[in-house]
């Protein structure tokens, strides 16, 4: 029961870190390095993540200066940004590449806002399917005469209550992000 419990604990605290991760790569106006998380850039002929090629930094709240490590570097990040698509367009002075990021308007922020609360969305369907399998597992425990019929009724209440739980601390992450989107 243990072991259903903790693994019950352990995909929740998944699935939020994944929806953080997510929320992360919404631009909201504001420059934060983690936009450029999942940019790979072909370096040597293997595509390797940009956060190892460069220092990424935040020189003002609308720009982000990649500093790579490797100054010959400076084109293929150029590219890597280009190819990952993510709405901005770069700039390199030779040494060094520059991403200003454009204000957001409007009707850009209820996009957006939408976006997020689908994103908050599928992490509670993750939480579901997790809930699922987890009374699954403790039905299957009851039918096998492995737990009896009132334990089944605990664990299954205690699976809701860590569910709700989850459930609350997404819906929080979401509103905190619209929060932030919405902000002018």
């Amino acid at each position: 029961m243990e072991t259903i419990k903790k693994n019950l604990e352990e995909r929740s605290k998944k699935s939020i870190a994944v929806l953080k991760e997510d929320l992360n790569t919404v631009r909201a106006g504001r420059a934060n390095p983690s936009l450029l998380d999942k940019v790979m850039v072909e370096y040597y002929g293997s595509p390797t993540p940009l956060k190892n090629l460069a220092n990424i930094s935040v020189p003002d709240p609308r720009t982000l200066l990649i500093t790579p490590f490797d100054p010959k570097a400076v084109s293929e990040i150029e590219k890597g940004i280009n190819v990952a698509n993510i709405g901005i367009n770069p700039s390199n002075d030779g040494k060094c590449v520059r991403l200003i990021i454009p204000q957001v308007t409007e009707e850009r922020r209820k996009e957006l806002t939408k976006t997020v609360k689908k994103m908050g969305e599928d992490a509670k369907v993750a939480v579901r399917n997790i809930r699922r399998d987890a009374n699954d597992d403790f039905k299957k425990l009851e039918k096998s005469h492995d737990i009896t019929e009132d334990e089944l009724k605990k664990a299954l209440d205690d699976v809701q209550k860590a569910i709700d739980k989850t459930t609350k601390e997404i819906d929080d992450i979401v509103s905190a992000k619209e929060k932030e989107i919405l902000e002018v």
